[in-house]
């Protein structure tokens, strides 16, 4: 199925289903991006920033929220 196929298909939606997919693609939407994140944390990826991080914290650079 194409994407030009799927965006006929939702515009033939009621309303009803439109509201409960929007729902479903934002929660499959967060659970893609905090499987990114994990894969990233996993693989060393962020391990720079996070370096920083600490090290702007050590300095007294942060606030608590």
């Amino acid at each position: 199925m194409s994407v030009a196929e799927i965006e006929a298909a939702i515009t033939q939606l009621t309303a009803e289903d439109l509201a409960s997919l929007m729902q479903w693609i934002e929660q499959y939407h967060a659970k893609a991006w905090d499987d990114q994140i994990e894969d990233d944390l996993q693989a060393g990826r962020l391990d720079p920033m996070l370096a920083e991080v600490d090290k702007e914290y050590d300095a007294g650079m942060a606030e608590p929220l």
